[in-house]
């Protein structure tokens, strides 16, 4: 074969590639999305009754747990429902950063919940670095990458913060746990260099960094499989509602960057803020974990 009808034929397989791509997409896009009717969310009750059967039969205490689980996320979700109904149908820029705070300070309340420090210690800083950590990142998908018209537009704003904050959420806990853990495992080499002149901040280097890679290594694992081993939720959702799947794939790469770059930054924030707090004044480490 001639090297013009090489590149002919490759020409020709790239259109029908292309129409293939389109009809595909076309045919996603008219396909109907199933309802889910209460009925049908009643069935799917009776998986969280699994749940609860092998907690009661290995005597585990969790079935009390499971069925108020349940009924709090029913309710949860429901109520979250209608005020997404009102908030997108009001379109006013308040509301949606009204809900924004709301979202953040519920993440801030839940990760401290997760860390053994005192609450006052821990979550101004978690909160602090939500807000920047998440706040950023969603301020430059906004404004750089989908750029919505209006900039506040709801059905953008809030599912996006939604994900990120809470990644955030996990980051910030995972690091200053983490970061607890290490600082009182290796309270003995820390005082040998505070000793020795160095400063709290390379005493405690090894330490931040064990915290910092205990709170990414989820993200990188996430980016690692995304697409092989799970198809998260903004995709499926996407699918779901109909969508092409290169569409849902499109927007899947955004989230799964933008979650990368929020966790860092909160992990960060958290870490290289609360290190200070278990220093003194007088740049010795503080006896119990600092309030």
């Amino acid at each position: 074969m001639s090297a013009a009808g090489a590149v002919s034929a490759i020409g020709d397989v790239a259109t029908a590639l292309l129409r293939a791509v389109r009809v595909q997409g076309a045919a996603a896009a008219a396909a109907p999305t199933i309802d889910a009717t209460w009925l049908d969310l009643a069935l799917t009750a009776g998986l969280v009754l699994v749940a609860v059967a092998i907690s009661a039969w290995q005597r585990l205490g969790l079935a009390r747990g499971f069925v108020v689980g349940a009924v709090r996320a029913v309710v949860q979700l429901v109520a979250v429902g209608y005020v997404l109904v009102y908030i997108f149908a009001a379109e006013r820029w308040w509301l949606v950063l009204a809900a924004l705070l709301v979202m953040l300070a519920a993440a801030t309340w839940t990760s401290v919940q997760r860390v053994r420090a005192p609450r006052r210690a821990i979550a101004p800083i978690a909160g602090v670095a939500m807000l920047v950590g998440a706040g950023l990142t969603l301020a430059y998908i906004d404004a750089v990458v989908l750029r919505p018209a209006p900039w506040y537009d709801p059905r953008y704003l809030i599912p996006l913060f939604g994900m990120i904050v809470g990644n955030a959420m996990n980051g910030a806990a995972l690091a200053a746990e983490r970061l607890i853990s290490e600082i009182e495992a290796r309270r003995g080499e820390i005082e040998a260099y505070l000793a020795l002149g160095a400063s709290p901040t390379r005493a405690a280097q090894d330490a931040v960094r064990r915290a910092l890679t205990a709170a990414l290594i989820p993200s990188v694992n996430g980016l690692a499989v995304v697409g092989l081993v799970t198809l998260p939720g903004m995709m499926t959702g996407q699918i779901l509602a109909g969508n092409s799947p290169l569409l849902a794939v499109r927007y899947q790469i955004v989230v799964a960057f933008m979650l990368a770059g929020a966790v860092a930054t909160t992990a960060a924030i958290v870490v290289l803020w609360y290190r200070r707090r278990f220093f003194t004044a007088a740049e010795q480490l503080a006896e119990r974990v600092p309030v």
